[in-house]
């Protein structure tokens, strides 16, 4: 856990931090501030769980400090030290949920008994938030899209580590396991097609209901639809059903779906049914020669069942595995994955080494689909493909990119490492303008409030990634950026004007002038006045 403590007098500040045994209560870190701003500014870019808090601060009190930090965070824990034992300032602070209101200076059991209340509330919340019960709740709620993305991520060819399929199929509750499947592809007729978004989800949702309803008593069934509007299904045949003869049951079944669809929804569907294969292994392969068979030997046929062939596809025909399975290459370029977008771009390679070296149209199909992704990036960074990629544009205009697969792969691979270099620099020149319009905007708006948050708001950032940004690109924070110049100009005011130094401390920030001083003294080890007095 993570605290911090705050008080306009340092040394309340420095003993506190220093001399506790904090690490005893399993208290990582301990932040300091001198103020409250200063403080708000280190909980926005810092995971602070804690605070103690002085109450009477100039500029902002502790109080108005608790206020700030329950608008955007209600979890962290706050406890108020004071000089006063006043009703109202206490009834203030138990209103705002503080821990503890300690009297100073508190007895280190009276300090520590405080935090550690503060770290049990805080250990009870997060347990409760992250308790089995509350995640099989939440689990049990979001099943149907859970076991739907599961589906279609392994239709799609997505391949699981050992063990981690089992592992699935318990946590979703599906009652599959490894073994002896079939895959029945729906399609629905145009009699559907009337229907607005709305009601074609629902229309879905009660065919896949209606088969589970009607297959339910012999096979398990796991539905889902797919992208390109077919519904699929995973069926396992139950024990019960495995003496009555696995064809006759799914056609049988599938017979009387069409039949109740048509009966209560009105519309048709045709079905496409698989041959038994071994799952999870084959569940990719005879999904796609299923889709496959709608497409090609299907076409505009309407209201059948066919069951699909067991015979492989002629070698000239099948798919390209590597350049589908997920991740895409067009999602790895989007998320900055470079790495993995090359390891990509090579196993497409190698598959077509390994089982498409006399197909042209196989690296034609990965050529066209690889320059898609590389124009689709360089258009969302509103940049055109030609003046990213350089020379290696000729090779793609006169088509000599995709003649070979050792061509389209020292190609792709460079125009990779164009697009990389090209995203790099646009990222640090786009960073290298977030400081300047920080440096520009806290220049003319030293003296209101350019805390964080602030700034964060001008630029349309969150605090914590404009804090980071501005430290990659400055080896400065942000904080110790505006603290600086104040007192730059304080600086340079004294020696240049004759303005009182109640006036300089309005002009760079500091509401109070009496923590201007104390401010000013602590880094420079003499006051304002003092100061002035020696560089005249």
């Amino acid at each position: 856990m993570q605290m911090i403590i705050v008080d306009d007098e340092a040394h309340w500040v420095d003993n506190l931090s220093m001399t506790k045994p904090w690490h005893t209560l399993g208290i990582e870190q301990v932040h300091k501030a001198y103020s409250a701003r200063e403080a708000l500014q280190i909980i926005d870019t810092n995971p602070i769980d804690i605070v103690i808090s002085d109450i009477q601060m100039p500029e902002m009190t502790g109080i108005e400090l608790i206020e700030r930090i329950r608008k955007h965070n209600k979890k962290i824990k706050c406890i108020i030290l004071s000089g006063h034992s006043e009703f109202d300032y206490a009834k203030k602070a138990l209103q705002n949920k503080t821990v503890d209101y300690l009297l100073k200076p508190p007895t280190d059991d009276e300090l520590l008994g405080a935090v550690k209340n503060a770290i049990n509330q805080l250990n009870a919340e997060w347990e409760l938030i992250s308790s089995l019960k509350r995640t099989q709740f939440t689990l049990r709620e979001n099943l149907p899209v859970l076991r739907g993305r599961l589906l279609l991520d392994a239709l799609q060819g997505h391949r699981f580590q050992a063990g981690e399929w089992e592992r699935k199929l318990v946590s979703y509750d599906l009652p599959f396991q490894s073994g002896e499947s079939a895959l029945m592809l729906v399609r629905m007729e145009e009699e559907f097609g009337e229907f607005d978004n709305t009601d074609q989800t629902l229309i879905e949702y009660a065919i896949i209901n209606m088969a589970e309803e009607i297959m339910g008593e012999f096979m398990e069934v796991w539905g889902v639809k797919e992208e390109h509007g077919y519904l699929v299904f995973l069926l396992q045949l139950k024990e019960q059903g495995t003496d009555l003869g696995k064809e006759s049951i799914l056609e049988k079944l599938s017979l009387q779906l069409q039949y109740k669809v048509k009966q209560f929804l009105k519309g048709s569907l045709s079905i496409v049914i698989t041959e038994w294969f071994k799952f999870p292994e084959q569940l990719s392969n005879r999904f796609h020669q299923a889709s496959s068979s709608f497409r090609q030997i299907v076409g505009d046929e309407r209201e059948f069942i066919m069951r699909v062939s067991d015979l492989e596809l002629p070698s000239a025909q099948g798919p390209l595995d590597a350049l589908y399975t997920p991740p895409s290459l067009i999602h790895l370029l989007e998320s900055g994955h470079w790495d993995a977008a090359e390891e990509k771009l090579l196993a497409v390679c190698a598959e077509l080494d390994e089982k498409w070296s006399e197909s042209w149209e196989h690296c034609m199909e990965a050529g066209f689909l690889i320059t898609a992704s590389f124009t689709n990036l360089a258009h969302r960074n509103g940049h055109t493909l030609a003046n990213l990629m350089g020379t290696d544009i000729e090779a793609l205009q006169s088509g000599d990119a995709f003649t070979s697969i050792s061509k389209l792969r020292k190609w792709s691979l460079s125009v990779l490492a164009n697009l990389k270099e090209g995203t790099s620099n646009e990222i640090k020149d786009i960073r290298s303008e977030y400081v300047k319009k920080i440096q520009d905007y806290t220049d003319k708006n030293l003296h209101d409030d350019v805390s964080l948050r602030v700034l964060a708001d001008h630029v349309n950032l969150h605090p914590t990634h404009l804090s980071k940004i501005y430290k990659i690109e400055t080896g400065e924070g942000i904080s110790d950026y505006i603290s600086r110049l104040r007192m730059d100009r304080a600086c340079h005011k004294l020696k240049t004007t004759t303005k009182k130094v109640y006036e300089i401390s309005m002009e760079i920030g500091y509401m109070d002038p009496a923590y201007f001083i104390k401010v000013f003294k602590r880094q420079f080890g003499v006051t304002p006045q003092e100061y002035r007095d020696t560089n005249k």
